[in-house]
């Protein structure tokens, strides 16, 4: 799904980013209330064991060990070392017991199951979101992710037309319809979610750039 040049480009960049990428991070988390949606959309119980795919610092960390509880258990998984750096000096500022990371690539999960997956901006970054969304699927009954979409006005789309410029190597942007590319990545991620689990529910964000898709294999429980 994923090969060894791609997954050398991702640690390049964001390893060169990761001091600025904590505090955008940090500074953004709470814009639009992406966040707080996706936190939300998770159905976590005090207790749960929750994924966070492509954790970065830890900006989600926070509020995903306040859903689940001191009794729960939250796991950051990334591919970059020096992100996992950051968040593992997070961890140690709190002193929380029940949060750990681990190094690896998402498209290959390092964890057998959890009750619960996050994702927060990772589907764009995979040439087959589809297939690793699928992957996903598998460990737990609640799959959340938020991608990048233009779905947004004429000021919005051209904001998220510069960023992905900016991260051209990132999101293998090279052709003339990066936007397009994002769109078609994040619909994948959640024609995935519609094939793999029993109900799929969503929104949009950030006047119309960021889409949260949330996938449950009970639908009954919620």
């Amino acid at each position: 799904m994923t090969g060894p040049e791609h997954v050398d480009r991702v640690q390049e960049s964001y390893g060169r980013w990761a001091r600025f990428y904590d505090w955008f991070a940090r500074a953004t988390a709470d814009v639009g209330g992406v966040r707080d949606a996706c936190v939300e959309a998770l159905d976590l119980n005090e207790g749960d064991t929750v994924v966070e795919f492509g954790c970065g610092p830890g900006p989600n960390l926070p509020a995903l060990r306040e859903a689940v509880g001191p009794s729960g258990h939250v796991v950051g998984v990334d591919l970059t070392g020096r992100m996992l750096d950051r968040a593992q000096a997070l961890i140690a500022r709190r002193g929380w017991r029940n949060v750990s990371l681990v190094q690896g690539d998402a498209a290959t999960p390092p964890v057998v199951n959890a009750d619960a997956v996050l994702s927060t901006f990772v589907t764009s970054l995979f040439p087959d979101p589809a297939a690793v969304v699928g992957e996903w699927c598998e460990l737990a009954d609640s799959v959340v992710v938020a991608g990048f979409a233009p779905r947004g006005n004429r000021a919005a789309n051209a904001a998220l037309w510069a960023f992905t410029r900016l991260n051209t190597s990132l999101f293998d942007a090279t052709g003339a319809d990066p936007l397009g590319q994002l769109d078609r990545r994040t619909a994948a991620a959640r024609r995935e979610l519609e094939a793999r689990m029993n109900g799929v529910e969503g929104g949009t964000f950030v006047f119309g750039t960021i889409v949260v898709s949330a996938g449950y294999r009970e639908t009954a429980v919620r």
